[in-house]
């Protein structure tokens, strides 16, 4: 089977469970919300999409070779024993508070935090409420009902602040999307090198959707309540519009690293254990080396000695060798400055005066 072929299997596979989970949740169909059709079938499309080109992106030689290995050592008893504090700090630091970003700038960092979180409470609350998961029934006089998979959850008063909350917090991650679109937008603005390098359909453009979403969202609270239900259709219209323009848009655009990013826990333990280990078996003939092999040319420490063999496995496996000959090793054996300058000297050495 292809890569593409398995790709597909996966995509048919996530969608048919999407389908059947929608059926149960719903108790077929019966607490479906027919108005909610275009939003339905926009998540069920993005849901087939996300998995194939998930797929596609595990079946690349170089991804799948790294994915493997970090869940291996995510899933090993052994490690989980040894290292048993270190995925719940991988979990904070690379999806949950994603404190690597404020390295480079605390602004950066709450304007990641803005776009993310309003991004995915967003999703959370609209698609089982898409889907009819979540439903809300009256309970005469002043109360309501939540219901979760044909459940029932809790009962809350409409006035008190628990159904003010419930019924508002797609208000609230509104506003916190909007703050984080629009700062992403100032320093696109104001920012040379991303003036210079960015994209309109790929960097501005899915910006542009996220707050129009926002926009409408709250047009439609406005609407109910302060306006009298004035505009409320045409505003419905545009936002479902938009929606599901940026459902569409997620499996192909730069929000995909969200589905991407939770695999970089199992890349953190991976490096981690990879630096931890004493020895490793180098896949060529030489003899095996030890943890802490450093640069033949300048003498920096490289990566963990796991990390290069499975580099050279990837290689191995692409049908590609980089043996620099003259027994001065293969090309992975050296740091990347060192990598660039030899490549520079080969460039020269080839082109002459016409490198310069």
């Amino acid at each position: 089977m292809t890569i593409k072929e398995r790709a597909f299997t996966t995509a048919a596979v996530a969608t048919t469970i999407t389908i059947l989970l929608v059926l149960v949740g719903s108790r077929g169909l019966r607490d479906f919300d027919a108005a909610l059709i275009g939003y339905a079938v926009a998540t069920v499309f993005a849901v087939a999409a996300l998995a194939y080109r998930y797929a596609l992106w595990i079946g690349r030689v170089p991804t799948g070779h790294y994915f493997r290995a970090g869940w291996a050592t995510f899933f090993s008893w052994r490690n989980f024993r040894r290292y048993t504090l270190l995925v719940p700090r991988a979990l904070w630091t690379d999806l949950i508070g994603q404190t690597f970003i404020r390295k480079r700038s605390t602004a950066r960092w709450l304007t990641h935090q803005a776009l993310f979180w309003g991004v995915v409470l967003s999703l959370a609350v609209t698609v089982p409420l898409t889907f009819g998961w979540i439903r809300f029934t009256l309970v005469p006089p002043d109360g309501y009902r939540a219901w979760f998979f044909g459940f029932p959850v809790m009962t809350f008063p409409i006035e008190a602040r628990t159904g003010f909350a419930a019924f508002h917090i797609l208000d609230f991650t509104a506003v916190l999307l909007i703050a984080g679109v629009v700062a992403a937008i100032a320093r696109r603005m104001r920012d040379v090198g991303l003036l210079t390098t960015q994209r309109f359909g790929f960097d501005l453009m899915p910006l542009i959707l996220l707050l129009a979403i926002a926009v409408t969202g709250l047009g439609l609270t406005a609407s109910s309540m302060w306006w009298g239900g004035s505009f409320y259709w045409f505003i419905a219209l545009t936002h479902q519009v938009v929606v599901v323009l940026w459902l569409l848009s997620l499996p192909f655009g730069k929000f995909f690293h969200i589905v991407e990013r939770p695999a970089s826990v199992g890349v953190t333990l991976y490096q981690q254990v990879a630096q931890d280990m004493e020895y490793y078996g180098h896949p060529s003939p030489d003899p095996p080396a030890r943890i802490g092999a450093r640069c033949p040319r300048c003498g920096t420490a490289l990566p963990s000695a796991q990390f290069i063999n499975d580099l050279e496995g990837v290689l191995r496996d692409l049908g590609q060798r980089y043996d620099l000959g003259d027994g001065r090793g293969l090309l992975q054996d050296y740091c990347p400055t060192c990598k660039r300058v030899l490549r520079a000297n080969a460039y020269y050495a080839l082109l002459k005066r016409d490198f310069l």
